[in-house]
């Protein structure tokens, strides 16, 4: 594909692990390591085309709620992937960093966290964000307690306070905000992802369940957004 006026960052709301499932009669968890199968094929063939950065969402805030057995699957779902795609992603040059609030995870999953970021900081091609235990309203949340601590002590004047202050509070500190936003499954809202950064990306909304997305299905989102009129605000 033309490489020209691609999206430098991209973030994918990778919805509909459990509905592929189910609807191929098969265990939520397979859905889930289907879903984990994609990401990998995805994040190679962006760093192949020369996509800057990825954002997903895995593991929202949110997604506590869901049923005692699922939320254990997706744990050790998360440990082993981080493990095996930090070997693999190094090879290949791939950035591989975490934002959210990993605290709330059990040990063995922070260290395995901790691991893979060390392996693969040095590395300079596509950066992989990988939102765990993250929300938009609790990034907010968290950035204005930070920002209110450093008024109180003195480190901050409050008139200081502006747009890049609260960037530089975010867990994007230092990353460009999101060019393009994809969400699969057909629904059509963001669900907290990236709330703050978005003001400006553009949306697409696709069909497909996640574990059915494709290389050539990343080529069509990108070829929408380089038809669309960016004025932002202008």
């Amino acid at each position: 594909m033309e490489t020209n006026n691609i999206p430098k960052h991209i973030g994918i709301i990778m919805d509909g692990n459990r509905r592929w499932a189910k609807s191929k009669m098969l265990p939520v968890k397979l859905g889930h390591k289907q879903g984990a199968e994609t990401l990998k094929k995805l994040t190679r063939y962006a760093n192949k085309i020369g996509i800057d950065i990825i954002t997903v969402f895995a593991f929202s805030t949110e997604n506590w709620k869901r049923s005692e057995d699922e939320v254990n699957a997706l744990m050790s779902l998360l440990e082993t992937y981080l493990d095996d795609f930090a070997k693999e992603a190094d090879t290949e040059n791939i950035v591989i960093r975490v934002l959210g609030n990993v605290s709330a995870f059990s040990k063995s999953l922070q260290e395995s966290i901790e691991r893979t970021v060390k392996r693969t900081e040095n590395n300079t091609g596509t950066i992989l964000n990988i939102c765990l235990n993250y929300g938009g309203r609790d990034e907010i949340v968290c950035a204005v307690k930070n920002i209110a601590n450093e008024v109180k002590k003195g480190k901050l004047e409050l008139d200081d306070i502006d747009e890049e202050i609260v960037s530089n509070h975010m867990y994007t500190k230092n990353i460009p905000d999101p060019d393009l936003i994809i969400r699969t499954s057909g629904e059509m809202r963001l669900s907290g992802f990236l709330i703050w950064q978005s003001v400006y990306s553009e949306i697409l909304f696709v069909e497909k369940l996640w574990p059915d997305f494709l290389p050539e299905d990343l080529d069509a989102a990108i070829e929408e957004y380089k038809k669309r009129n960016k004025r932002y605000g202008a």
